[in-house]
């Protein structure tokens, strides 16, 4: 089977990688930064192509020549991306996390008979599964709450964060409205809002905030009460807080000096290079989810854990591991027919389907990702 991936960045590249371990498949990675290929070829028997993949036309061409496509292109370009392909008539695992609304795209999907299985990274991802799955087993589903965070071992002033995936994607964390359900009703709040203070037993306090993380939960499942926060080191609400309210994360371009310059990019240029994950260098991934609802009149009350670190023998960050490993395993399971949805496809679809969610957690445990379930 020929897989191309689009995108050889951070999470793009192991996942690559990662399809390249399996006989059956033949991967091509596609990406405009020759450097990045010419890095990923060089670990892997993985056929590099540059190709400029801001062009939804060059993309709808190019993908037709493959059986599969894995999108792991930057938010911003996503949702073109991902209508490109679907034009193009093929299956496709999209982990691009762009902000317009997938089921937009879902009559396109139906009509071509493709199987697109989007947001397929850690959360929304993988735990948007087992919150679908929790769903199914319940008659009533009343919360759902999960934390997760992707933060450095090592916390260095002034920052103490790095970019565990595309830092511009990371900036819409700080910047996108944060919407979430209270009392069966969607409330929209800033980013950043709602703080409060989190002790995990292996990684000590941590911050929680409102993020736009729900995303397509809010559409599939029903709760009364339904919230993702993201999950940082103290003191790391303030410093975005002060970025964002005094402008440097404005697209609107100012006057420098008789130049026109976009507050954003100034950011981008200063603030990246500190945000950048050095190789070797250690970060982990941290979640929990917790469901709340009723199966014959008795509350029950699931919780999922994860915990995973930076695995030094392959140089692989957790983020990598978690988000990409997920949708290497999603592919691998619609291949092997435990999947065939046709039309846009949340993660959260996956939970519904009995077995679905055991064969990703097995791969994901093979690969050393393990996630706790806790019923009560």
């Amino acid at each position: 089977m020929k897989i191309i991936v689009l995108g050889a960045g951070l999470v793009g590249a192991p996942m690559a990688m990662d399809l390249a371990t399996d006989s059956g498949f033949e991967v091509t990675v596609a990406d405009v930064d020759q450097g990045a290929l010419d890095s990923l070829a060089a670990k892997a028997p993985i056929t590099p192509l540059k190709r400029d993949l801001s062009d939804p036309e060059q993309v709808q061409n190019l993908v037709g020549d493959y059986d599969f496509v894995v999108d792991a292109v930057p938010g911003f370009m996503g949702f073109r991306t991902l209508k490109a392909i679907l034009k193009a008539g093929r299956n496709v695992i999209d982990i691009a996390f762009f902000p317009e609304d997938p089921f937009l795209l879902d009559d396109l999907a139906k009509q071509q008979g493709v199987t697109a299985i989007m947001d397929c990274g850690v959360f929304p991802g993988m735990g948007s599964a087992l919150v679908g799955r929790a769903a199914r087993r319940l008659d009533q589903v009343n919360n759902v709450l999960t934390y997760v965070g992707g933060l450095p071992e090592k916390r260095v002033q002034p920052w103490e964060y790095k970019a565990v995936f595309s830092p511009i994607d990371v900036i819409e964390e700080y910047i996108r409205p944060a919407r979430y359900i209270e009392n069966g009703e969607l409330v929209i709040m800033p980013a950043l809002s709602d703080p409060e203070l989190l002790e995990f037993p292996e990684v000590g306090t941590l911050e929680a905030f409102n993020t736009d993380g729900l995303r397509t939960l809010m559409q599939t499942i029903k709760a009364s009460n339904m919230k993702e926060k993201t999950l940082r080191f103290p003191g790391h609400i303030a410093k975005m807080a002060a970025l964002r309210d005094s402008g440097f994360f404005s697209e609107e371009p100012v006057e420098v000096n008789g130049q026109m310059v976009r507050p954003l990019d100034l950011t981008v240029k200063l603030v990246f290079p500190m945000w950048h994950l050095a190789p070797g260098e250690g970060e982990f991934t941290i979640m929990q989810i917790q469901i709340d609802g009723l199966k014959d009149g008795q509350p029950i009350h699931y919780r999922y854990d994860l915990l995973d670190r930076f695995d030094p023998t392959t140089g692989t960050t957790s983020m990598a591991r978690t988000t990409g490993y997920t949708a290497t395993m999603a592919l691998r399971m619609v291949v092997d027919g435990l999947y065939d949805h046709k039309g846009i496809s949340p993660p959260e679809y996956m939970g519904r389907v009995p077995g679905c969610v055991p064969f990703l957690l097995e791969g994901l445990a093979t690969r050393g990702i393990k996630y706790v379930e806790t019923i009560s």
